[in-house]
């Protein structure tokens, strides 16, 4: 079973439009009906909470499992690049461009990887931040930019490795940036930020789960008692805001554990007409020679079976899935095919992509389990 991103009303990308709505930023919507009246927010995004996976644990997050609970989906595909902007721009994938974890840019032979700004699989990959100029890549103001511009105090408290990187500039930009270098630091960045000024929104991320996740499984012992370093996280920065702030915990995915691998590296089949294989196992962009897309279409769905759901790029589009508005330059980003894991399937690459052929967690698709994402409020 698929879920339909809920774009416009309950989806990743409504959260921070809704929150300038709250902060009092003119042209702001508040599209989750959240009624903020506080002058002061803080978003943290947990990496990889599910809202399922959350549901199944709350005795491991106690404070957490107290907040009102409202569940959002991500966008497609439910993977950190893609969903980070858009949580930071505020639109859908069909808008920012981000369009999945490795994706076609016309001009180059390799794929891009938004999460490191460098091509796949270069064994020296360059930085591109000179020639693919990410505040050029994604030219819209993000929700950070609207919001200092109507003079609110906003900061990123988040690892140091973030700071000024390509998907930075291009989804996030706009904010002081705070380096977190621990949990503490972390929670009295945020605490120092929400004081910066009259009106203040600070965005903090957490990555830890999700590497958990990935390498456990999300149904591993490692990862219960990660959600609980996770909960005492949201509580630490619960006890540190302002008398008039709001803490907002969110997620970017969730998350499933493979039991099924095929291995497009092994398997001649799926190689047959494809020029490049973008995305990740569970959301493949399959990206096909001239007038060979109906047959790579057959020939995958014939090697794959049931599992698989296997789209034209106009059948995605058309099904909603980036949006309800696709720009033409963002359409040639994504796969003459799209294919979407049903099950607990995956198309892993074991001579290129050997690590993340090996990890146990995954995600992408659209199933509930990757991509129901948890809104929890906590109003001081």
């Amino acid at each position: 079973m698929f879920v339909a991103p809920r774009y416009g009303t309950a989806s990743l990308a409504d959260l921070f439009p809704s929150v300038l709505a709250g902060l009092g930023v003119p042209g702001a919507d508040d599209r989750l009906g959240l009624e903020l009246t506080a002058a002061n927010v803080c978003v943290l995004l947990v990496d990889g909470l599910g809202a399922d996976a959350l549901a199944a644990n709350l005795d491991a997050a106690p404070f957490l499992a107290g907040l009102p609970s409202i569940t959002l989906t991500a966008g497609f595909p439910t993977t950190t690049a893609t969903s980070l902007g858009s949580l930071g721009v505020g639109a859908p994938p069909g808008e920012h461009g981000i369009v999945g974890y490795l994706l076609s840019i016309p001009g180059y032979d390799r794929l891009l990887n938004p999460l490191a700004w460098r091509l796949h699989g270069e064994q020296n990959p360059s930085d591109l931040r000179a020639e693919l100029v990410p505040e050029e890549f994604q030219p819209t103001p993000t929700v950070f930019e609207r919001a200092a511009a109507d003079g609110i105090a906003v900061a990123q408290v988040s690892p140091r490795y973030q700071e000024g990187s390509g998907l930075t500039r291009a989804v996030l930009r706009g904010c002081e940036f705070r380096p977190q270098i621990s949990f503490g630091d972390l929670v009295a960045n945020v605490a120092e930020a929400l004081r910066a000024g009259p009106r203040s929104l600070v965005y903090t991320y957490h990555g830890e789960l999700d590497l958990t996740g990935h390498v456990r499984g999300p149904s591993a012992p490692a990862w219960q008692l990660e959600l609980a370093h996770v909960d005492r996280l949201a509580a630490a920065i619960a006890r540190q805001l302002p008398p008039d702030a709001v803490l907002i915990v969110t997620a970017d995915h969730g998350m499933v554990e493979l039991t099924d691998r095929v291995d497009f590296d092994t398997t001649a089949a799926l190689q047959d007409s494809v020029r490049l294989l973008g995305g990740e196992p569970r959301a493949r962009h399959v990206y096909t020679r001239d007038g060979a897309a109906a047959d790579v279409a057959a020939t995958w769905q014939g090697t794959l079976g049931a599992d698989f759901a296997i789209l034209t790029r106009d059948e995605a589009v058309t099904n909603g899935w980036f949006g309800p508005t696709v720009m033409p330059t963002i359409a040639d980003r994504i796969g003459d095919l799209v294919v979407v894991a049903r099950g607990q399937g995956g198309v892993i690459r074991s001579g290129t992509e050997p690590l993340q052929s090996m990890l146990v967690g995954h995600h992408g698709s659209l199933t509930p389990a990757e991509m129901n994402v948890p809104l929890r409020v906590f109003r001081a």
